[in-house]
Formats: C-alpha cells, structure tokens, sequence
C-alpha cells in the first residue's frame, strides 16, 4: 500500500491490520508539526506497512523495532489492533518470530499500558510459545515470565493460571514444554487456593509420555 503524499497525515489503522501511524495525539487542524514530526510518522509508517511484506529481511527489521511502533501508536492502539495483528502473524521465518517473541518481553509492558494492562501480551506470546523451533519457544516463555512478573496478584489467577492449564493439556508437545518452562514464574505468585492445581499440572508434565515435555 502506496503512503500518503508528504502533506497528508497517516489514517487510522484499521482493526486487526496496522498499515499507518494515527495522528500523534499532541497535533490538530489547527497546530503545525513540529520539525521532524512528520518524517518520524512516515518512518514508523513505513515500518507498520513492512511487517507483513513478501521481503522476509525488511519483516524482520520491522519485527525488531516493535517498541517503535509501539509508541507511536500508544498503548490502547498497541493493545486492540498492533497485538492482535501480531497474533494472526505466528506462520513466518523464525528470526522473525524470535524478534516478535523478544519485542514482546518486559519493555513492552509499559507501550502496553503498565502492569494492569500486562496480560494483553500473553496472547500473541502463547502462540508463539507453540511452535516446534526451540529457540523462538524459549524466547516467548522468558517474555511470557517477564510479564508475568510485573502482573497485579489479582491478575495471576485470571489470565496466568488459565495459560498455564491451556498450555499444559494440549495434545501438542511444544505447548506442553512451554508449560513446564512457565511453572517456576507463576507459581510463587499464585494464590495459596490454586498452587495444588499448579503441582498437580506439574506432576503430569513431569510423567509426560514425550521424554523432551519430561526434561523440560
């Protein structure tokens, strides 16, 4: 997709396919750009528009400066449409999706909204967590632990221990590492009422047919 001439600001992004930078917030009809504002917007722009180019290379530098984007958009954008887009974005080359399981660690958190708006991470991590190459599902577990991490109490048994089950009782091996990888993060979090459930998940995995889910 062509970008706007020179003088135009960037649409919206549409729902679920970033293509543009919106409008920085700071800016109205009735205000000029500051000097240089406008050449970051096609910047960013044009990064938006190369995650999902054919050219794997210029994906992966777009995947690489997600913390760009990300404030450029701002946290609720980055939350209902750059995340969401990236779940949908999980069947490509596997540097990129290490850059997109590292992009989305600790540092995300604050592009997402802080720590109350942390658990949004969890969804495109979770697919990530998934896939058979070791070194993109090791990098989305310790993002996955860096989140978590920061996550209100309140938060651990509404959106952690439901990952941790989801992933701990698919028929898919890899989710079932990814569980095993994720145990020692969230439980010394987890309330005292659940922490039986975590050892019961972890007794299975540790007598897991699939010999690689019991080394984990």
């Amino acid at each position: 997709r062509a970008l706007a001439h020179p003088g135009a600001k960037p649409p919206l992004l549409r729902a679920g396919h970033p293509t543009c930078v919106p409008r920085p917030p700071s800016m109205s009809s009735s205000t000029h750009a500051a000097p240089g504002e406008d050449s970051e917007l096609v910047k960013v722009a044009v990064l938006i528009d190369e995650l999902k180019h054919e050219d794997v290379q210029l994906r992966l530098n777009s995947m690489r400066q997600l913390a760009t984007i990300a404030g450029a958009l701002g946290p609720e954008r980055t939350r209902e449409e750059l995340l969401p887009f990236l779940v949908e974005s999980v069947d490509d080359d596997d540097d990129v999706l290490r850059a997109m399981a590292e992009g989305l660690g600790e540092s995300m958190v604050e592009l997402v909204g802080g720590p109350e708006h942390a658990f949004a991470l969890l969804a495109p991590l979770e697919q990530l967590a998934t896939v058979e190459e070791l070194s993109v599902r090791d990098r989305a577990v310790q993002s996955m632990s860096e989140a978590i991490s920061t996550m209100p109490e309140d938060h651990i048994e509404e959106n952690a221990l439901p990952l941790l089950s989801r992933l701990a009782e698919r028929d898919w091996f890899t989710s079932r590492i990814a569980a095993a990888g994720l145990v020692a993060s969230i439980y010394p979090r987890a309330p005292d009422g659940a922490r039986k459930r975590i050892v019961t998940l972890f007794q299975s995995l540790c007598t897991d047919t699939t010999p690689m889910v019991r080394r984990a």
